[in-house]
């Protein structure tokens, strides 16, 4: 098994000194006390006077561009960049965003392509380090697979034996009712030609490409909510928060575990939950991924 460091975590990297908290309120206070400093005259105005209000107004534009410049340093950040920006930084690495369907500017109406989501993007972005060698780091292998074609979700690289490598396949689920994240024969193809190239394989590679298996499991929860119109809303809500919890943890060796399930459910409106379904954590090994082929949320009586 290769134990070559995977990328950090971003979203635990502490938030750069460059970002400032913002206080308007503080802001206020602060102009305040210079033009009182400096026009002492000033100290008996009431908070209604038209002086007062005009400083309220200047702190409140300095605080907005305080906010621009903490925006502008995000935007410089391959944690924290989105859309065009992030487009932008991946380039600096030779990287651009995939298109996963093309569109059709002539359809009636035009058709927008959808394409890689920022996350995924930003995830590429992070493992070209690693593809720079053909030593056949886990990263190299994991980079040219998610390059290899958009619907690939997630990638696990081991080496059960010298010379030997298993790439696993978690492919990108585009149709619910039909996907289940299994590769097909025809990605698996997509990415074992990218992996082969002389620039990306070791010639002593002995490479094989697999799909991830697929533990599936239903979700079955029950919400307990205030009395009121907004019942049903809450419901929906949930139902929409617990099945996006549950295709966020459908990746290679994650698993579903109850808390997290639990813990999507309790959205604005919900006063308890409790989960019938799954019974217990779900395990899923790092050729596996779980997937809940059925969710269903039930106001309790």
């Amino acid at each position: 098994m290769s134990t070559t460091p995977l990328p950090i975590d971003l979203s635990q990297v502490p938030p750069p000194d460059v970002l400032e908290e913002i206080d308007l309120g503080e802001l206020v206070r602060q102009a305040w006390a210079r033009a009182v400093a400096d026009q002492p005259v000033l100290a008996g105005l009431a908070e209604s006077d038209p002086a007062r209000k005009w400083l309220r107004t200047v702190a409140i534009r300095e605080g907005l561009c305080r906010a621009r410049v903490n925006d502008g340093a995000r935007a410089c950040m391959l944690a924290s960049a989105t859309g065009a920006d992030l487009d932008n930084l991946a380039a600096l690495f030779g990287v651009a965003r995939e298109v996963v369907t093309p569109g059709d500017p002539d359809a009636t109406p035009p058709v927008e392509p959808v394409m890689e989501t920022d996350e995924r993007l930003r995830r590429r972005a992070q493992l070209f380090p690693g593809s720079i060698s053909t030593a056949g780091p886990e990263s190299a292998y994991r980079f040219h697979a998610l390059g290899a074609s958009p619907l690939v979700k997630d990638v696990a690289v081991s080496s059960p034996s010298p010379g030997s490598v298993t790439v696993t396949i978690l492919a990108e689920i585009v149709d619910p009712a039909a996907d289940t994240g299994e590769a097909g024969s025809e990605l698996l193809a997509a990415v074992k030609a990218a992996l082969s190239q002389e620039t990306v394989r070791p010639m002593g590679d002995v490479l094989a490409v697999q799909s991830a298996a697929i533990v599936d499991y239903d979700i079955d929860a029950k919400i307990k909510v205030g009395s009121g119109p907004d019942a049903a809303l809450a419901l929906d809500a949930a139902t929409a928060a617990v099945t996006a919890a549950a295709l966020q943890l459908h990746a290679l060796g994650r698993g579903a575990p109850r808390s997290a399930l639990i813990a999507a459910l309790h959205v604005p409106g919900v006063l308890s939950a409790t989960l019938d379904k799954p019974a217990g954590d779900v395990a899923a090994t790092s050729v596996q991924a779980a997937r809940a082929s059925a969710v269903k949320v039930a106001i309790a009586a």
